[in-house]
């Protein structure tokens, strides 16, 4: 060590920033470079501290020192944005400081490469704003600059100025406002969306535009090009739009950009896509869109899924052809491919459409090709409308009833499959548990690689402790301190985290002992009964393999279902006598709960055999084979507020001391459990684990779950709604919960969650296991309520009919309607009541699903609202479901 390199890390050691920068000040490269082994071995040293460590206030002089001493603009960028060093850096002025005497375009490197590292670097603008000065190079433009310079602009607006004097004041402002247009999701950031008067990004940025201090073509064009590459968020998008409006395009500027409008109007988000549908409405009207331009616009618009902009498509088509009726051979096709939008209502305007205009096709080759399409896209109409569209063009068999028999369409009932055994390497199982690490897997790919940790473990610990050593790696835990790790794992086993942490010696055997300490069978919330036991056998295995390994596992499932054969669990069983291995506690509970009972002689036969095994489990499980168990437990329902919720009794089977305290909270009345603030079970996926945890008894799960659901819709927040279609694959009846659940997903905000569970209505109605009454019941109930909205309920019903179930979703509907439709019946008279919102979707779809079911019968209410004056859409939907009743049930 030189005396040099001796007082400098002196310096660092002691944290004082001024004698390094002197230091430093004086030094040559050769003699910088020298202290850069010293300053690793410190950083090296510095990470094992613990984080209140008094050595911990050498960073930010480390950090100084690693950047003044490195020599190379890569390995200056490294450590500057070193990951542990970022949380106690140095000041930027210092940086600059030490980092100022070099060559110019050596530091326009280094700002170069901190520029494109990745935001959560998290580099200091002023650091590189800073560089960029005295590199005199030009401004980077990459994500990271452009989001710490708006962020700075902000700033210092709040010490000394507005946002719009800020950026008249900047020198970079031409190059960094064009950079606005290429960098991800900057119109989603607080500081845009929010300012107000001068500090109002959008109001700052047209004004310098109309000042002239930035090109007006450049920000038109870059307002264009990011709403037309699309992908952005709605707040994204909103901000961009709201640009583009507020630079107040003139008629030239939107005449030259007609075939970007029409890009727009075909792909872009609805909000987007509307502006630029009203901004090419009025080159249309006055015929400077031209005819042929016009129909490509209407097809495109016409082929979305967005109600308002095609109903607005077709108002637009028709006054075009009322101004001009020589365009209707060309643009009547077009509005006829609107029959086959799966809004009836749309169909029915596409229809009239056609009713005042199709006289207005002249009588030549063109005008029959025209009729000749429109009566082909009329097959895609519902049967109603079809027939009044091939009356409309005096299509052959037009008066002739249909004579199709209609047939359901239903997705095939899954079947269980049976479980592979474990892995039988450690190789194999290795790169099965890093999968399982790095994402959630499903419940059989959990347990047979639980079966093959316990497996491996008892056969050659050391061996599969090095075959994991990959898959450990990148855990958190790996180099953590003990506190916290016995904290984050007394929390919750954290799946199978714990029996991995465990192999590693990263748990206290302490933190492994099951938990007997929760004596009030009332305490902890209503999902406790699932997550503890399930908790329970995981402690249990990771706590044997630390003190008396298992040989394998008791309650490996057979089944994917999480059902495990009577018989593979006595001939386990056997194996555990012949060794002389002890069960575990819940490992034996849980393979009692998943043993399958479908078969009365098979459980007979295998109850004889547990009994000759003369062992304590053999006699417990020829016991409980014997047992008539019930399927679920008895349930009742209740409404609390703007939800309905379902009770469980008790379960006797679960009393006593033939189960472990965890497991006997199974057999708790659900009703002793009240709601709380918080709970961590609110994961999906760990619920798939309970329904494997009690194969046969979805109710079980789905009375435990059903707050949350509620909640979630209720509330329009997210939900486990990913859950449903698991849940209707489950074997066992599906009772009141089931129901429940499904019910709400149905009234779920986003799509993707009543998509699933649409998805668990199909399953249940090929399965047999559906209950229409019902579910509609519930759902009519819970409209009434206000908890599952109309308009919600409309498209997960259009979307289930869309697959062919029509006769399942009608008979859903048949059941929901009534109490909907009660209330406006009622409210009759000289003020009638106002229909929910959506309503009128509903009716439709209930219209539509009789008319291609041919579905018979009355429904209650439907008469008094169908004589409501006016044509509402729910009045013309209700007059079209009545017709379409009264013709089918002639």
């Amino acid at each position: 060590m030189t005396a040099g390199s001796g007082s400098l890390m002196r310096a660092v050691r002691s944290g004082n920033m001024s004698d390094l920068v002197a230091l430093v000040d004086g030094m040559t490269d050769a003699e910088r470079r020298a202290c850069v082994p010293e300053l690793k071995q410190l950083r090296k040293e510095l990470r094992a501290e613990p984080w209140s460590s008094p050595a911990q206030r050498a960073y930010p002089t480390l950090h100084a020192a690693g950047a003044a001493c490195q020599t190379g603009a890569a390995a200056v960028a490294a450590w500057l944005t070193g990951s542990e060093l970022r949380w106690r850096q140095a000041p930027p002025p210092v940086l600059i400081e030490v980092l100022g005497d070099r060559d110019p375009a050596w530091l326009a490197e280094v700002v170069r490469r901190l520029a494109e590292r990745p935001l959560s670097a998290d580099v200091p603008y002023d650091l590189m704003a800073g560089l960029v000065r005295l590199a005199g190079c030009p401004v980077p433009t990459s994500e990271a600059y452009v989001r710490g310079w708006m962020d700075h602009i902000g700033r210092a607006r709040r010490q000394a100025g507005t946002v719009i004097g800020n950026l008249r004041n900047d020198p970079h402002l031409a190059e960094l406002v064009a950079a606005l247009f290429e960098t991800e999701e900057i119109g989603a950031r607080s500081n845009w969306r929010y300012g107000v008067g001068l500090n109002d990004w959008t109001y700052a940025l047209t004004q310098l535009t109309r000042e002239g201090l930035l090109d007006r073509k450049v920000m038109v064009d870059g307002c264009v090009a990011r709403l037309l590459r699309g992908g952005g968020s709605t707040a994204d998008n909103k901000v961009f739009l709201g640009l583009l409006t507020a630079l107040d395009l003139t008629r030239d500027e939107r005449c030259e950009r007609i075939a970007d409008w029409t890009a727009l109007c075909a792909d872009a988000p609805s909000t987007v896509a509307a502006h630029a549908q009203s901004v090419l409405a009025g080159f249309a009207l006055d015929g400077a869109l031209g005819s042929r331009r016009f129909a490509e616009l209407s097809g495109a618009v016409l082929f979305r899924t967005e109600k308002k902009l095609v109903r607005a498509q077709l108002v637009l088509l028709g006054k075009v052809l009322k101004a001009d009726p020589s365009t209707a051979a060309e643009l009547l096709p077009v509005a006829a491919q609107a029959f086959g939008h799966e809004d009836t209502e749309v169909q029915e305007r596409a229809l009239k459409l056609m009713e005042r205009h199709l006289g207005d096709l002249d009588e030549d080759g063109g005008a029959s090709r025209a009729r000749d399409e429109i009566t082909d896209l009329a097959a895609q109409l519902s049967p109603g409308p079809r027939v009044r569209a091939l009356r409309l063009l005096g299509a052959p068999g037009a008066e002739e009833p249909a004579t199709e028999v209609y047939e359901e369409l239903l997705p095939p009932v899954p079947s269980p499959t049976r479980l592979a055994t474990a892995p039988e390497t450690v190789t194999e199982l290795a790169e099965e548990i890093g999968a399982l690490l790095a994402s959630e897997g499903g419940v059989g790919a959990f347990e047979r690689a639980l079966d093959g940790l316990v497996r491996h473990a008892h056969r050659d610990r050391d061996a599969l402790v090095e075959a994991l050593g990959p898959a450990a790696a990148g855990r958190w835990w790996t180099d953590m301190d003990a506190g916290p790790v016995d904290k984050y794992f007394r929390e919750s086993p954290h799946g199978l985290e714990i029996v991995v942490a465990t192999l590693f010696e990263r748990v206290r055997t302490d933190t492994l002992r099951p938990a007997r300490n929760r004596a009030d069978e009332s305490a902890g919330c209503v999902h406790s009964g699932l997550a503890w036991s399930f908790d329970a056998r995981l402690r249990e295995i990771a706590y044997r393999i630390r003190t008396e390994p298992l040989p394998f596992l008791l309650a490996t499932p057979t089944w994917s279902t999480g059902s495990l054969a009577a018989a593979d669990l006595v001939e386990r069983l056997d194996v555990y006598r012949r060794s002389g291995a002890r069960p575990g506690e819940a490992d034996f509970a849980q393979a009692l709960l998943r043993v399958r009972r479908d078969d009365p002689s098979a459980l007979a036969s295998a109850a004889t055999a547990a009994r000759k095994l003369g062992t304590r489990e053999g006699d417990r499980l020829a016991e409980w084979l014997l047992t008539d168990v019930p399927s679920q437990p008895v349930e009742r329902s209740r409404t609390a507020g703007p939800r309905r919720l379902v009770e469980f009794g008790e379960l006797p089977e679960m009393r006593g001391e033939s189960f472990p305290p965890e497991f006997r909270r199974l057999g708790r009345p659900s009703s002793v459990y009240t709601d709380r603030y918080y709970c961590p079970h609110g994961d999906d996926d760990e619920w798939k684990h309970w329904l494997a945890m009690v194969p046969g008894r979805p109710e079980l799960v789905a009375g435990r779950v059903l707050r949350d659901l509620s909640m979630a819709t209720i509330e329009d927040t997210r939900g486990g709604y990913g859950f449903l279609p698991a849940l209707a694959e489950a074997e066992g009846e599906a009772g009141l919960a089931v129901h429940l659940c499904v019910a709400y997903g149905l009234g779920a905000r986003r799509a993707e969650d009543r998509l699933a569970a649409v998805d668990a209505l199909l399953v249940l109605a090929a399965r047999g296991r559906l209950d229409a009454r019902r579910l509609g019941t519930d759902l009519g109930a819970l409209a009434v309520l206000g908890s599952v909205k109309p308009a919600r309920l409309a498209e997960a019903t259009r979307t289930a009919a869309s697959t062919g179930a029509y006769g399942t979703a009608w008979s859903v509907l048949r059941e929901a309607l009534p109490p909907l439709l009660a209330v406006l019946a009622d409210g009759q008279g000289a003020k009638p009541a106002p229909a929910p919102r959506g309503l009128g979707d509903l009716v439709g779809v209930a219209a539509e699903c009789v008319e291609r079911s041919g579905a018979r019968g009355e429904l209650p209410y439907l008469a008094e609202v169908a004589e409501r004056r006016g044509s509402s859409q729910l009045v013309s939907q209700a007059r079209r479901l009545r017709a379409t009743l009264e013709e089918t049930a002639v």
